[in-house]
């Protein structure tokens, strides 16, 4: 006796094709959107901005109560801050990633507790950077450096650009720790245990083998860096940023202007804002360009750098 026909299972054909064709969709909707509000933004800044931006706008101080005059001071204070937050940030990232999957044991409890603060480090606000850098840079270790060198006279205990840069350098830390352990893991481990194989050590098969390889995907890292070095606010209000200042930072213990900084306080605290609005759109197509050109050389040197490493 032959067994009863099975009930015949609904199509899912047209279902799946009719998702095949929403879900691209939605996705090119999405990509297209994100893409329009970026040209927006951009369009409302170039326009609001292209005519007073001037080569005298880039390279003379405010004045005036920053109603006239440049942004010199603010362009050559953010920069200063970028290249020192890059100088320490990127040893002490690179190194503590190269300790992490180099040398550490992957289920050590010391492994797993550093990692667990990196990630919980990434997730801290900026604005909770910024007071602790005004607690342990400018009071503890200035204060500190006062009281041992000049006998209380505050010369370190202030805010500052050096302790502005070591504020954000802690702030894009796990920025350059996780993209140089993705750089680190990309390398092939046949490369490791040929190097061994040839009687070098692990120093030097990390030196000399692993980090040349690694060196484009660190680059990114730093690009990040700059990337968001140049655009925070908040981490350097308590710690270094000045109002207005119309002249250049001489010592590391000097306070500086900001852009960013520079650009709140045109939007917020100007007392004729139809006077100051050109300038204040200027001052953002101003800091987008320098982000857009510390960012062109690094990508620059992270290409030439990968050329090098395939030759």
């Amino acid at each position: 006796m032959s067994a009863p026909p099975s009930p015949a299972l609904p199509s899912l054909a047209a279902p799946r094709g009719a998702r095949d064709r929403v879900v691209p969709a939605l996705a090119a909707a999405c990509a297209f959107l994100i893409v329009a509000m970026l040209g927006i933004i951009l369009g409302m800044v170039g326009i609001g901005g292209w005519e007073r931006l001037s080569w005298e706008f880039l390279t003379t101080a405010p004045r005036n109560g920053m109603s006239e005059g440049g942004i010199f001071p603010a362009i050559f204070g953010t920069s200063f801050l970028v290249l020192v937050m890059t100088v320490a940030v990127i040893p002490l990232g690179v190194t503590t990633a190269i300790w992490l999957h180099e040398y550490a044991r992957p289920g050590a409890l010391r492994t797993r507790a550093i990692r667990l603060a990196v990630h919980n480090l990434a997730g801290v606000p900026s604005i909770v950077f910024g007071l602790f850098g005004l607690g342990f840079f400018v009071h503890f270790v200035g204060g500190g450096l006062d009281e041992f060198l000049y006998g209380g006279q505050p010369v370190y205990g202030k805010p500052g650009i050096l302790w502005a840069a070591l504020t954000m350098a802690l702030l894009t830390l796990p920025v350059v720790i996780v993209a140089t352990e993705e750089a680190l893991r990309a390398v092939p481990d046949d490369h490791r245990r040929a190097s061994l194989a040839l009687g070098a050590t692990r120093l030097q098969t990390v030196l000399r083998v692993v980090l040349p390889q690694a060196v484009p995907g660190i680059l990114t890292g730093g690009i990040l860096a700059v990337s968001r070095g140049a655009g925070e606010v908040a981490p350097i209000l308590f710690t270094g940023a000045a109002y207005y200042l119309p002249r250049l930072p001489t010592r590391v213990n000097d306070q500086f202007m900001h852009m960013g900084y520079h650009v709140y306080v045109l939007a917020t605290q100007s007392p004729d804002v139809e006077k100051t609005r050109p300038l204040l759109f200027a001052t953002v197509l101003a800091l987008l360009a320098l982000t857009f050109l510390l960012n062109l050389a690094a990508v620059l040197l992270r290409v030439r750098l990968r050329r090098a490493i395939r030759r």
